[in-house]
């Protein structure tokens, strides 16, 4: 059984459902970006992410009503790239302000704290949307058995997914989001190994990222304060 209507093609209210947290999690990242430090914003301007966010998710949200999966595939990846970048120039300019030694250390601090949070809810939004084919797609499926992460669920036993009330199991975007803290955190995946290149090569950089905020940015605002 799919998650999908058999007539019309449009998402079911389960799939429907699914693709809220992954939306709210894109709107979280505008209010982090919002949050920061103005020098750290590009161009100065606090709510031009947001902005961009917003009125990109309406298209997005319009188009997984009606069923126009290509168009809400790419409007996906534009609003995964907007964030990105919003992300990785903040991260920059973070990195940049550090010699001069003008900065407060609680400036800092909150700094790199929203950075970190975006660096989790930037990844997990790639891992989401990539992984086998991306929401859409798992969708169609009776159950997830194929996929650049291999997760629990899927090294069950058929008759113990079956009897646990996992046989259509499906990651949704808490299961990605989940990865992605752990990616953070331990820089490495724990209870989910990694099967794709891709995937691989985008773990490798959220690690880098985190890194970066952990250990060079926080540790050196803690240092001064």
């Amino acid at each position: 059984m799919t998650q999908t209507d058999e007539n019309s093609g449009m998402p079911g209210k389960a799939a429907w459902r699914s693709r809220w947290p992954a939306l709210s999690a894109l709107l979280a990242l505008g209010g982090l970006y919002a949050a920061l430090p103005p020098f750290l914003l590009i161009g100065g301007s606090r709510w031009l992410p947001l902005a961009v966010i917003s009125l990109l998710i309406v298209p997005v949200v319009v188009t997984s009503y009606k069923g126009a999966h290509t168009a809400n595939q790419v409007l996906g990846y534009v609003l995964n790239g907007v964030v990105t970048t919003a992300m990785i120039v903040s991260l920059a300019l973070l990195i940049r302000a550090l010699p001069s030694h003008q900065e407060k250390p609680q400036e800092l601090l909150f700094s790199a704290a929203s950075l970190w949070l975006s660096n989790i809810l930037v990844f997990a939004s790639w891992y989401w949307r990539l992984d086998a084919g991306g929401p859409h797609k798992r969708a169609q499926r009776a159950d997830h058995s194929q996929g650049a992460f291999l997760f629990p669920q899927m090294t069950m036993a058929p008759e113990r997914r079956h009897a646990a009330g996992l046989h259509e199991w499906s990651p949704n975007f808490i299961d990605y989001l989940f990865l992605a803290f752990n990616t953070s955190t331990a820089f490495s995946p724990t209870d989910v190994p990694v099967l794709s290149r891709w995937a691989k090569v985008l773990m490798m950089l959220q690690s880098i990222i985190s890194l970066l905020v952990i250990a060079l940015l926080a540790a050196r605002a803690v240092n001064i304060l």
